[in-house]
């Protein structure tokens, strides 16, 4: 049940592929500055989805 599940922050996104992924117990992030500027501090590469068909 979603209901008990914490959402994480594609849960305010409008694209319906990253809202299926919002209650996901991954730390996603959305294509942005903030995605970048973490994997930057922590040295890690970004790892990316392009969806699917």
């Amino acid at each position: 049940m979603l209901l008990d599940k914490i959402p994480n922050r594609l849960v305010n996104e409008k694209s319906p592929y990253l809202l299926q992924h919002a209650y996901n117990p991954v730390d996603w992030y959305p294509w942005g500055s903030d995605a970048f500027a973490r994997a930057k501090a922590e040295d890690k590469p970004i790892f990316l989805s392009v969806g699917y068909s």
